[in-house]
């Protein structure tokens, strides 16, 4: 017989409220152990749930997280929140669909979990270039799950958690018993927790092991240099040639306490995104302000500049290598710019900025850097990231598996500095240290500026909206770990994986419809 189903009355709630609670497992609360919880939660409503019932319910649950994990973007505007947190939560309907139809597979908690982690990449790549806001992997830090980044990646991570729920919701059992099955059958609920418990030790066993993947080649001292923007410390167009004046005037701050010993001598010093907004080769003040600032600390200094692009009507938001005695070299651009934020889709297609006031304020559209190939720093090889390219495996990893000794992020979140944006993101970039087996150097604006350690502990962080300059010893490592390898293709896997196992789940059912008597599906 059917599995009946409860009450939209009852199942409805549960999936809204499940889903604002999602929210909290990431910063600033960072309650990880909810995360399982919420995820079993969705199953439980959803599970053989018809298709149009499955997609509503993970539409609301989508909606509730989205509008809650995502209202720091109220700081772009009320349009802006609403927009892309409206726009993300469509991906639940493919997520409770999806859903709906693997929970009536044998294996059903596996297939679940690889549905999940397929959304997660399809959103993360799709469209505009995606966003991966929002992984269960992103939720991770700072808890014993965490070190299993290095060995499966994010996407590994993420169907780990993800399994963590499935494998709860197996064991609940079903929102509504079927009848004659009220009695507890204590055998299978144990073996199910059992199956929780594995998946559990499974996934911190990790956090036991002390096995480097990496290699030590060396050393090198690096300099964060967060400049600080003046005022509310939100506005940086208003202000942006302060911005460049004050990271000139800390580097060579930081040049006088080098040459009376107060400081050791960085090898190479770090700008944050934006410290010039305006086109560095074509500003005589900034280009002055830069050249000062080099000679003064006398060591290569990596730039954050909005550099014109060969179209006209397009820039650059780059990375540039700017050494005392060869000037300006190796750059890197910018992979991911945000979309409508940083560019207008099909702008000249279809002119969205008549109807929509904000996007006039985007008047040209940032073009998308290729380059996969580390900076080389004074003789380090180093991976760049910019802003939210950190959320991103394309363009990153590839750094490191093309020899990035180290990871830096040139940030510019000081349109957030009031908001629990910047948090989430550092989370991201400690979840990158790990992930990659790399130390993390992040220069921000005004915050969150840091060195993170390749076990994802903070080694040193500057305090938001301040004018403030750190120098660390940061290790150079060779090789890749398995998380840096696998993760990518773990995402591929799944999005293959999740279509066959969705379409075996419609095909059951309607076979199932087709036979009489109907029977239930083993959990």
């Amino acid at each position: 017989m059917p599995r009946p189903s409860a009450p939209l009355l009852i199942t409805g709630p549960v999936a809204l409220v499940s889903g604002a609670v999602l929210a909290l497992a990431y910063e600033p609360l960072a309650w990880f152990w909810l995360a399982p919880f919420c995820v079993a939660a969705l199953v439980l409503v959803v599970r053989q749930a018809t298709w149009r019932r499955g997609a509503l319910l993970g539409w609301l649950f989508s909606a509730a997280h989205w509008f809650t994990l995502i209202w720091w973007m109220r700081a772009v505007g009320s349009d802006a929140y609403v927009a892309l947190a409206g726009f993300m939560s469509l991906y639940g309907v493919l997520l409770g669909v999806g859903l709906a139809a693997v929970t009536r597979l044998r294996w059903w908690p596996l297939w679940s979990a690889v549905v999940w982690v397929a959304i997660e990449v399809l959103r993360g790549g799709w469209p505009f270039g995606g966003f991966p806001w929002a992984r269960l992997a992103f939720a991770t830090i700072d808890t014993p799950v965490a070190p299993a980044l290095a060995w499966v990646g994010s996407n590994g991570v993420s169907l780990l958690v993800a399994l963590m729920g499935t494998t709860l919701a197996m064991a609940a059992g079903p929102l509504v018993p079927p009848r004659g099955t009220l009695r507890a059958t204590s055998r299978r609920q144990v073996r199910h927790l059992a199956v929780v418990g594995g998946v559990v030790g499974i996934s911190c066993l990790p956090a036991l092991l002390s096995i480097d993947q990496t290699d030590r080649v060396g050393e090198v001292t690096v300099a964060a240099v967060q400049g600080n923007v003046p005022g509310t410390g939100d506005d940086v167009p208003s202000h942006h040639r302060e911005i460049t004046a004050s990271h000139a005037r800390a580097t060579a701050e930081l040049a006088d306490q080098v040459a009376r010993g107060e400081r050791p001598r960085p090898d190479f010093v770090v700008w944050p995104e934006n410290s010039t907004a305006v086109d560095p080769f074509l500003d005589p003040e900034v280009h002055g302000e830069i050249l000062a600032a080099v000679d003064a600390i006398g060591v290569p200094v990596l730039v954050g500049g909005m550099v014109d692009a060969p179209d006209p009507e397009a820039v650059l938001n780059q990375g540039i290598v700017w050494d005392p005695v060869t000037g300006p070299g190796d750059r890197y651009t910018k992979h991911h710019p945000v979309p409508f934020g940083e560019y207008i889709p099909y702008r000249k297609r279809l002119d969205l900025t008549k109807n929509f006031g904000k996007l006039r304020m985007v008047p040209f559209d940032m073009m998308s850097g290729t380059r996969v190939a580390p900076l080389r720093i004074d003789g380090a090889l180093v991976g760049d990231a910019i802003c939210f390219d950190i959320a991103y495996d394309a363009g990153l990893l590839d750094q490191v598996r093309d020899g990035a000794q180290m990871l830096v992020v040139q940030t510019s979140n000081a349109l957030f500095i009031h908001t629990h944006q910047i948090e989430q993101q550092w989370a991201i970039s400690r979840v990158r240290a790990i992930e990659t087996g790399r130390y993390v150097v992040v220069a921000a604006i005004n915050g969150i500026s840091g060195v993170i350690a390749p076990d994802g502990s903070v080694v040193d962080q500057a305090a938001i909206r301040t004018q403030s300059t750190l120098v660390d010893k940061v290790a150079l490592v060779d090789g890749v770990t398995l998380g840096t390898f696998l993760g990518p293709w773990l995402g591929r896997l799944a999005l293959l994986a999740s279509v066959v196992s969705v379409v075996s789940g419609f095909l059951a059912y309607r076979r199932a419809d087709k036979l009489a008597p109907q029977t239930e599906v083993p959990a």
